[in-house]
């Protein structure tokens, strides 16, 4: 293990949280809010200290990264950023508990958008305007953009893209990973700036047009008012729905269509199949909660309303699905845990590696029936390495450990099944609300600080594909690589 890459990139994480700690500072000046504007000038001189000192010292003992080296440091610059970006939550009072601070801080950046917070109106602007951030920051990846800047002589900053980027598979688009990092967030820019323009030409505040673009943009979740959506407009509801829905898609989608590649950007088989499942679903529950609402119109627009937010792990609400019938909770419940497209913003156990293992089974039974023939998964009319369909296996192999591990540890809180089950359902997709105790319209106040340890492990593990956080907790991978001695005798 070299130490001095890791804490060499540890240091730029801190030094880009300085700089995103900006932000709200700005945000609070301008709503003079002249005691936040303080806090988060400490804060953002505690990140610049810890950055600079951690980068000044190990400079020239870095040296190439390898994927040990990349997986460690994707666990590990989370986790920092997390425990420093509760240091404003925290030191301003508006989270009294640091472990409620630190959860809050965690669901930002990983774009879950559970919440302990009862009273959203009562805290700043300058730190509704952080957490909605956390959310936007989080979405595409503080690494991804670290390694847009940043060039690598050899291309090693590889193993950080593919340690951080959601799905079965990361590929660059263009030979450069660093190239492939700038295309990757000037979609992510330009897809947020088009939301930003269509809220505010919609009529919506600019306040809430930015945090909540943020937050559709990183799939997060996190309301800007205690009302939630109710005072927003049809349109303006429409508006997220959509996008909602478009960030949920595999960026490389885009980057086909930028190029002009029309024809292999409709074959993407997974683009498809999330498409068809939001049409599927939506029609299904439309169908059956019509008689609440006695209108189609509205019915249609709350349910693709609440299928895109959940099935991108969004978390945003118009209404308390709380109340839908079974068959729609049942469905709601599947698309939790389904999720979005592999290289989106979304989370869940994403929709490419649902197709593969559907489509495993399929050669296994066909493998069957016909032992002696030849059979490869296949996608988008490629045959998938062998690799990646037993990567998929392990993935879905250990999400469930660590979903029945967590419920057993949550369930020591004593709440009900529903919400035992829901909230860990909700936070190791990150999607932010469950159902019963932790709905739409509640909270995960109620909840213990070890149950909330629980959940926001949770929420780091599904955000990074579970390995990053699971292999800082194996001895083996921290021990220190040592040259061997030469052989100087005859």
């Amino acid at each position: 293990m070299n130490l001095g890459i890791i804490l060499y990139v540890l240091g730029m994480v801190c030094m880009f949280e300085a700089g995103f700690l900006l932000l709200p500072l700005f945000t609070a000046f301008l709503y003079q809010e002249y005691n936040i504007v303080q806090v988060y000038g400490i804060c953002i001189v505690i990140c610049m200290v810890i950055g600079l000192i951690l980068v000044m010292t190990t400079r020239k003992n870095r040296a190439d990264m390898k994927p040990k080296e990349g997986v460690a440091i994707v666990g590990l610059s989370w986790l920092v950023l997390s425990l420093l970006g509760a240091l404003p939550f925290f030191l301003s009072g508006e989270i009294p508990h640091y472990i409620d601070a630190f959860f809050e801080t965690v669901s930002g950046f990983t774009t879950t958008g559970s919440t302990i917070l009862t009273d959203v109106d009562a805290m700043s602007y300058g730190s509704r305007m952080w957490r909605s951030f956390t959310h936007w920051v989080g979405g595409m990846g503080v690494l991804v953009f670290l390694l847009a800047l940043l060039p690598s002589k050899n291309g090693s900053f590889m193993n950080l893209m593919m340690a951080e980027s959601p799905g079965p598979d990361v590929s660059k688009l263009v030979p450069k990973v660093r190239d492939t990092a700038k295309y990757l967030y000037w979609i992510y820019i330009g897809m947020t700036a088009i939301q930003l323009i269509l809220l505010l030409l919609a009529g919506m505040q600019v306040f809430d047009a930015v945090t909540l673009t943020f937050g559709t943009a990183g799939t997060g979740g996190f309301a800007v008012r205690s009302s939630g959506f109710e005072d927003y407009t049809i349109l303006q509801q429409g508006i997220i729905a959509v996008f909602m829905m478009l960030f949920g898609i595999n960026f490389n989608f885009y980057f086909l269509l930028i190029k002009g590649k029309l024809k292999d950007a409709f074959k993407m088989e997974e683009v498809l199949t999330y498409l068809g499942i939001i049409v599927a679903v939506t029609a299904v529950i439309v169908i059956s909660v019509y008689p609440m609402f006695n209108n189609l119109f509205y019915a249609i627009h709350h349910v693709f309303f609440t299928v895109s937010s959940l099935i991108t792990t969004t978390g945003y609400a118009t209404v308390d699905f709380n109340l839908w019938p079974s068959i729609a909770l049942v469905l709601l419940v599947t698309i939790m845990f389904i999720g979005a497209c592999a290289g989106s913003t979304g989370g869940g156990i994403k929709v490419g590696r649902i197709n593969i293992m559907v489509k495993g089974i399929v050669k296994e039974f066909y493998t069957l029936f016909h032992p002696r023939s030849v059979k490869k998964v296949r996608m988008d009319g490629r045959p998938i390495a062998h690799d990646v369909v037993r990567s998929t296996n392990v993935f879905i192999a250990l999400y469930l450990l660590i979903f029945v591990g967590s419920v057993i540890l949550v369930s020591l809180n004593g709440k009900d099944l529903v919400t035992t089950f829901t909230a860990v359902a909700a936070t190791l997709n990150n999607i932010g609300p469950g159902l019963a105790g932790v709905g739409p319209m509640s909270n995960f106040s109620e909840l213990s600080y070890f149950s909330k340890l629980v959940l926001s492990f949770d929420m780091l593990a599904g955000r990074l594909e579970l390995l990053p956080i699971i292999m800082l907790l194996i001895p083996s991978m921290w021990k220190v690589s040592r040259k061997p001695r030469q052989n100087l005798k005859g």
